[in-house]
């Protein structure tokens, strides 16, 4: 009967939902272990690197509940290489692949020493972190030196050495596991910067990587016949590298010959036709490609025409001082200040006196930086690209002014001044796009001169300097200061030469309160101090004000 059934209905259902209830409680309690039963019945714990089961978390040698430390240590367990196995045949082998919540990229560097695989590893991490990728380099011979800080001789090479060579074989077994937990905390790239000479040791990198783990591995080779180049990097690879230190030049130069010759003895290029792969000519920068696919490998491809092989030197510099710094108004096409006007001839003096060969200098189109470049013996470039974040609505205000006017977006500038865009106007993250081909040029060019504003400064010396894009609207670009960025190795080192001409401070740092609803002595906390007349030092007789706010 029908109304029988509705009752049975009635009386099942909500029993049924605390029966599922019930059970939802006791497999989180730990009381029923049958999930974790089904697991440990698909998946065998390997040892990890050089552990034993007793060293492992507890958690995984006592039945429990699933947890986030139990999967956790599973997941450690997978990423394990497997040591002295070019076929992954070892112990602790795992076939299946783990499920990722997204496929990352591993970038395996590989050749032989001194052909600029180093520069070329964080020279393209450099360039996938400025648009927005997680990169990372692993650089084998770091993880070898954790291994065995001493480095005595290039005897620490040879190929026919087994207790050397099993010490290489962990170093890059540490730096492959990780490359592959840099991946699984959600980055997007990581970069292997290895050796792997031989087709069994690439053999390794691709069973552990693609199979085991399903990430995407793409090889990128580089090369160099050229003698010149190869007796040039290594002359670098003695000033930088910490295995050298101490050692006089020339038995530092006649050590790391050997070592490449021990390499030359196993080296086997790479031709295999079954991995993705980029070949580059370090010294002639021809590039090929073979099976690239993938929007990452493809701007990889891209970017490797741009990186940066020889050592370099840059220099930049803001305008001169001018009448908006002065008042303390930002943006604007503003003219020099008579202090301004007395650092272009200071600057001028100073590059000229300088006698820097094949000098070139890039300014933007506005009219403070050419008149602050207009002295300098070199040729010149105005390049748009240049300009000052462009400030919208805001142009030509001062803070107090935006305060008074704007206080909703002033506010909204405080809390996020990274991706905050005028309206009307830019953001910083719009600038670093815009500025993006003029950094593509100056990492392969030497001699250049920027003279340009602080936002544009900001993001360009960051990104030599390897900032975060969240550092960059705080960086400190004084006025009135020669900036000099030489390579050093794989990175940058900065040098600020000051010429001794007074200037107002523009740099305005975070202030503590940025809520919207916070007064104007807070919000104007942290403002430079500058004047109310534009060029008070003509008419001193006047009494000029400095305006402080605190």
């Amino acid at each position: 009967m029908p109304w029988v059934a509705a009752f049975i209905n009635l009386l099942t259902e909500p029993l049924l939902g605390y029966c599922l209830a019930a059970r939802k409680f006791a497999l989180q309690a730990g009381i029923i272990l049958l999930h974790h039963h089904q697991q440990q019945q698909q998946l065998e714990i390997p040892v990890a690197r050089e552990e034993t089961l007793d060293s492992l978390p507890t958690a995984i040698k006592q039945p429990m509940a699933p947890s986030m430390e139990l999967e956790a240590a599973q997941e450690k367990a997978v990423r394990a290489p497997t040591t002295g196995s070019s076929n992954g045949s070892g112990g602790g082998v795992i076939s299946s692949k783990p499920k990722h919540r997204f496929v990352g990229v591993v970038i395996a560097m590989t050749g032989l020493p001194a052909r600029g695989k180093s520069l070329v590893a964080h020279g393209l991490a450099r360039r996938l972190n400025w648009n927005g990728e997680s990169a990372k380099v692993m650089r084998v011979s770091d993880y070898r030196r954790k291994r065995h800080e001493s480095y005595g001789s290039h005897e620490l090479f040879r190929p026919d050495h087994e207790a050397n060579s099993a010490l290489r074989a962990l170093a890059l077994n540490d730096a492959m596991q990780d490359c592959s937990s840099w991946l699984a905390a959600g980055n997007t790239v990581a970069i292997l910067d290895a050796t792997v000479v031989t087709r069994d040791q690439r053999a390794e990198v691709h069973e552990y990587f693609a199979q085991r783990l399903g990430y995407r591995l793409l090889f990128v080779e580089c090369v160099c016949q050229d003698a010149a180049q190869i007796e040039s990097n290594c002359r670098e690879i003695i000033k930088h590298n910490t295995d050298y230190a101490g050692m006089e030049p020339n038995e530092a130069y006649e050590d790391l010959k050997i070592k490449i010759a021990h390499y030359e003895k196993i080296h086997q290029p790479m031709d295999e036709p079954e991995y993705p792969r980029i070949r580059i000519d370090t010294a002639t920068m021809n590039i090929s490609a073979y099976k690239v696919q993938g929007h990452i490998e493809s701007n990889v491809l891209g970017y490797l025409g741009s990186v940066a092989i020889k050592p370099h030197t840059l220099y930049f510099s803001r305008h001169g001082e001018s009448e908006f710094n002065v008042l303390g108004k930002i943006g604007g096409d503003a003219v020099l200040s008579a202090r301004g006007e007395k650092y272009a001839q200071a600057l001028s003096a100073k590059i000229n006196s300088m006698h820097i060969p094949d000098l070139r200098v890039f300014t933007s189109r506005l009219r403070r930086t050419i008149a602050t470049a207009r002295g300098i013996e070199a040729p010149q470039e105005h390049i748009a690209a240049l300009n000052e974040l462009y400030a919208g609505v805001c142009e030509g205000l001062s803070y107090e002014e935006m305060q008074e006017q704007y206080p909703q977006e002033f506010a909204w500038r405080d809390q996020d001044k990274l991706r905050y865009r005028y309206p009307w106007g830019e953001s910083y993250v719009d600038t670093m796009q815009r500025v993006e081909p003029v950094i593509v040029e100056l990492q392969q060019a030497n001699n250049v001169l920027t003279v340009s504003h602080q936002a544009i400064l900001r993001c360009i010396i960051g990104y030599f300097l390897d900032k975060k894009p969240e550092e960059l609207p705080y960086m400190e670009v004084p006025l009135h200061t020669i900036i000099r960025v030489s390579s050093h190795g794989f990175c940058y080192k900065l040098e600020l030469i000051g010429l001794g001409i007074e200037c107002v401070n523009t740099t305005r740092h975070k202030p503590k309160n940025c809520s919207s609803n916070r007064s104007a002595d807070d919000a104007l906390l942290t403002v430079p101090a500058h004047y109310d007349i534009p060029d008070p030092w003509r008419n001193p007789g006047n009494g000029p004000t400095l305006v402080q706010q605190h």
